[in-house]
């Protein structure tokens, strides 16, 4: 990966490398820092050790602590500077040669990027300095330019030290000078553009709003917006939810969000309460009974409340390797369902080039908050598939002498293991070595129907059952038709649009009832249904075939056809349970007639209605 051709020269960018640390050039990125303006404000004889240190163009911080040794932090580890402790003079030498620190006991040394920070005792008086480097890393976003071009708003996480701030830098340098945007940055410690009034050229074109105090961030990203018409605002260290409420404002003016926060991952801003925000929010709702056996989940589960503040998120496991959502929705979606989302690595290989491997979406052995899983669950994929129980490691770990009756166990729980994962390993391979038809069950075309809000079992078996040339899609742009719930419809606009830009035809049903499933399906099928009187498939209606359902089932079909439609009388049913009389509440629907249940437990029946 080369460098870009917007490299600033001495001309443009006066941080030219200090004889110290030389310039570090690579193919990946040019660093220019300055480092003898840090060494200036050390004591003498610290800045000294460090000037001779063979790894000084790698030093990352240098802590003075009262009382203890000065230590410098390199990429590779810590090393002692002295065998001389710090002292109060010292820590005092440092403090007169920085600028002021701010509530948020930071300082900086002006026209650099470099950062002080003071650790203070009760009295106020200070006792440790953490200096921090600070460098302008031209060509960092190698990785991301295509994704910072797009215009979308992006959000970076990763550990202290991985280089965000760095990142954020170059990403308002590059959205500033190469696609000249109106670049805003809210820098809240100065440690994007640097201390003193004056902004560090490494920004580039872009602009810096600076915060007198670190709570007051938030009002300076809304005037920012309010007052300086920016198209980009760059954040660093998005911490408080007043700060998160300000993203959300900033993105719904249209206004392109670029900014880091507090977690490692994206799975960690989920569960953060204050910082859930930028991914959408997350709230608890209750699932219909279809629903919930669809996803195999309990009835109340987490899903995500609004759209997400960024679209894209950038997970920074190291400096040189990130993993790239694009699409921060359907992952969010994807970790509530308890599914490993579909994921993106971008790394850099030794010839400077990127390198992009993707990895698909798979289904995670635990749910998100580590919930207990639900009974459908463990019938799915048994206790093993749950999570619940894991497998033993054969032939990697050296196991310690165990008793006959410890053996004769274990052998009796990998048999069970074993044909249980037989049975589940069966089911999966069939289904997924089973090709998709070409022709229906009596050579017809096949339908391929896009299901919106509809159970997936009730098609299943209604397929199935009737024995219908339709074949059940996940990919809306193979479909040859929609099939949705229509009050699920009303309030889906963007489906409505996508149908009509690939002129799909949407049928809708009323309910998720077994009746109202196949009455449209045969009417996308052209299949004349006129013929409601015909004896119908209790299989439909019964799927279990159970003894006692079937009864209840035909001695509503009895009433039907030889009573309520002849004789247009209504009929009183025998006393059921509850789900019976739901079945023969669906096979009065099947017949187009009216039915209800009335009466008290255990003698609580069904009446059916002529029409």
């Amino acid at each position: 990966m080369a460098l870009h051709n917007d490299t600033p020269s001495v001309d443009s960018a006066p941080v030219a490398p200090n004889p110290v640390s030389g310039q570090a050039s690579t193919a990946q990125a040019a660093v220019y820092d300055d480092l003898q303006a840090l060494l200036s404000m050390l004591p003498p004889d610290t800045a000294a050790q460090i000037q001779r240190h063979e790894q000084a163009d790698q030093l990352i911080e240098v802590i003075l602590d009262l009382g203890r040794r000065p230590e410098a932090r390199f990429l590779s580890g810590a090393e002692y500077l002295s065998e001389q402790v710090v002292t109060k003079d010292d820590l005092q030498h440092c403090v007169d040669r920085v600028g002021y620190f701010g509530g948020d006991n930071r300082a900086g040394i002006e026209k650099t990027l470099h950062r002080i920070s003071a650790m203070r005792n009760r009295s106020g008086d200070v006792i440790g300095l953490t200096c921090r480097v600070g460098r302008a890393v031209f060509g960092t976003i190698g990785l991301i330019q295509d994704l910072v071009e797009r215009g979308q708003s992006i959000l970076m996480l990763g550990r202290p030290g991985v280089g965000k701030t760095t990142a954020l830098r170059e990403i308002a340098r590059v959205l500033a000078d190469d696609l000249e945007r109106r670049v805003v940055i809210i820098d809240t410690s100065n440690e994007i553009a640097g201390d003193g009034d004056i902004p560090h050229p490494a920004i580039g074109r872009a602009r810096r709003m600076q915060v007198a105090k670190p709570e007051l961030q938030h009002q300076v990203m809304i005037e920012a917006v309010e007052n300086h018409m920016p198209e980009v605002i760059v954040i660093d260290e998005i911490g408080t939810e007043l700060e998160a409420t300000a993203a959300r404002t900033i993105a719904e003016r249209g206004v392109q969000l670029v900014g880091t926060a507090h977690g490692n991952q994206l799975e960690n801003l989920i569960k953060n309460p204050t910082l859930s925000d930028l991914v959408g929010g997350i709230q608890s709702v209750t699932l219909g009974d279809d629903e919930a056996r669809r996803r195999r989940s309990q009835k109340s589960v987490l899903e995500r409340k609004a759209p997400p503040t960024f679209d894209i998120a950038v997970e920074m496991l190291e400096r040189q390797r990130w993993v790239i959502h694009e699409d921060v929705a359907v992952t969010v979606d994807s970790l509530l369902r308890g599914q490993q989302p579909a994921i993106q690595t971008r790394s850099v290989d030794a010839a400077g080039e990127v390198v992009v491997t993707n990895e698909a979406a798979k289904l995670k052995t635990a749910p998100l908050k580590g919930r207990s899983p639900s009974r459908a669950q463990l019938q799915a994929g048994g206790w093993r598939a749950s999570g619940r129980m894991v497998p033993p490691q054969r032939g990697t770990v050296e196991r310690l002498p165990v008793s006959a009756e410890q053996q004769s166990f274990e052998a009796m729980l990998d048999r069970s293991l074993n044909e249980d994962e037989m049975v589940y390993a069966a089911a999966g391979e069939s289904l997924a070595l089973a090709p998709e038809p070409t022709v229906g069950p009596n050579g017809e075309d096949i339908l391929r129907v896009y299901s919106y809000g509809i159970s997936k079992h009730h098609l299943d078996q209604v397929i199935a059952t009737l024995r219908l040339p339709v074949v059940l899609t996940k990919d809306l742009d193979g479909a040859d038709a929609v099939l949705a719930l229509r009050s699920h419809v009303k309030h889906h606009s963007k489906l409505r649009h996508i149908a009509k830009v690939r002129e799909l035809p949407i049928h809708t049903v009323k309910s998720n009832s077994m009746p109202q499933i196949v009455r449209t399906l045969q009417r996308m099928l052209d299949i004349d249904d006129g013929s409601v009187h015909a004896m119908p498939n209790l299989s439909l209606f019964s799927p279990n075939e159970d003894a006692d359902e079937l009864e209840a089932l035909e001695e509503a079909r009895l009433a039907v056809e030889q009573i309520v439609i002849p004789k247009g009388q209504p009929v009183e049913l025998l006393p059921r349970s509850a789900r019976i009389r739901k079945m023969q509440h669906e096979l009065a629907e099947h017949y187009r007639l009216k039915s209800s249940s009335f009466g008290d437990e255990p003698n609580r029946r069904l009446r059916i209605y002529p029409a």
